[in-house]
């Protein structure tokens, strides 16, 4: 990987807009590859991703295109950033066109029904990329705090540390600080998992409930989360530092996170089906749910946040019942 150069970003939504972005304050050029043409042609004519994005000037690093070769073509970086159920079937569609020395990078914080995969997994899998091409930007990460260039840090993961370090020299501007680290599962895990604890979370507002309570659920919620991932593997200070509680703290906290507002809604009486058609937007955590459940489930772990919140989003149980259950859980000899 060049030291600077070009870069693809698959995904024109708000989260790879932005990180586009920080792509261009870094020095980069970048190509956005967009599903829909008339998202490229915004791009590229009026500065704007007037879809997602609005009022947010584009630096003229940036440009975009709804040809995956020519997004492609020479990009020693391809940055993924799609819904993360959608891609597989898109890196089917894409894998022959990327340069076969080019590092891959997942924005995706989900993990896939069915295979039970985390992102940079389905990456390896459909590519044949090793782990030392694989890496994952996690942390706390809201696309419009971001894009209007507000300090942030994050975490650059990759099995090979050279690799980790070359991005984070890649990705770090002005306004965007990477850390590095090698533990690709944690941090995946503790991305894909903080949305589920932020529909939880968003229930509880939604309900009427205040810090003590929304307070007990975050807590409780990175407890689940450590428990899965170190059971799998993962470096448990990863769940404390950056893409674990910094990512859990900002997604819960924020009125701009797609996941907390999802369960507000829920809270407030909207079913899944009602808040998606009002909305358009399906949040990560509605989605991922039931397979970080199955996850834990196959592990052996103890998930009740996942439990409840696949419950409430299926419409097997209100958000007042969600509530009303954990209460009413046995209590057991847990120190966190």
């Amino acid at each position: 990987m060049r030291g600077h150069g070009k870069v693809a970003v698959f995904g024109a939504g708000s989260w790879g807009t932005a990180f586009s972005i920080v792509l261009a304050d870094a020095g980069n050029d970048v190509t956005i590859w967009a599903r829909r043409e008339e998202v490229a042609e915004a791009i590229n004519g009026r500065r704007e991703n007037t879809d997602y994005l609005p009022g947010i000037e584009l630096p003229p690093q940036v440009s975009a295109t709804h040809d995956v070769e020519k997004a492609a073509h020479d990009a020693d970086l391809v940055v993924l950033a799609t819904p993360s159920q959608t891609l597989r079937a898109n890196l089917v569609d894409w894998a022959s066109y990327l340069e076969p020395d080019a590092v891959l990078v997942s924005l995706m914080k989900g993990v896939e029904l069915g295979t039970l995969e985390r992102m940079s997994q389905v990456i390896g899998e459909v590519t044949g990329a090793g782990p030392e091409r694989i890496a994952v930007v996690s942390g706390p990460n809201l696309a419009k705090e971001i894009a209007r260039r507000e300090p942030a840090a994050s975490v650059v993961a990759c099995a090979e540390e050279d690799v980790a370090r070359a991005l984070q020299a890649r990705v770090h501007s002005p306004a965007f600080r990477p850390y590095t680290s090698p533990d690709v599962l944690g941090c995946e895990l503790g991305g894909a998992y903080k949305n589920v604890v932020a529909l939880s979370v968003g229930m509880a507002v939604g309900l009427g409930f205040g810090d003590n309570t929304t307070a007990s659920v975050i807590t409780r919620g990175l407890a689940e989360t450590a428990r899965l991932a170190t059971a799998l593997g993962a470096n448990p200070l990863t769940l404390m530092g950056l893409a674990g509680l910094g990512d859990l703290v900002a997604t819960c906290s924020s009125p701009l996170s797609r996941n907390r507002t999802f369960g507000e809604k829920l809270g407030q009486g909207m079913t899944t089906a009602d808040i998606i058609a009002a909305t358009r937007q399906v949040a990560e955590g509605a989605k991922s749910c039931s397979s970080l459940l199955a996850l834990a489930e196959r592990t052996g772990v103890d998930a009740p946040i996942a439990h409840h919140v696949d419950a409430v989003v299926a419409g097997r149980m209100t958000a007042q019942e969600m509530m009303d259950s954990f209460i009413a859980r046995d209590t057991k000899a847990e120190i966190y």
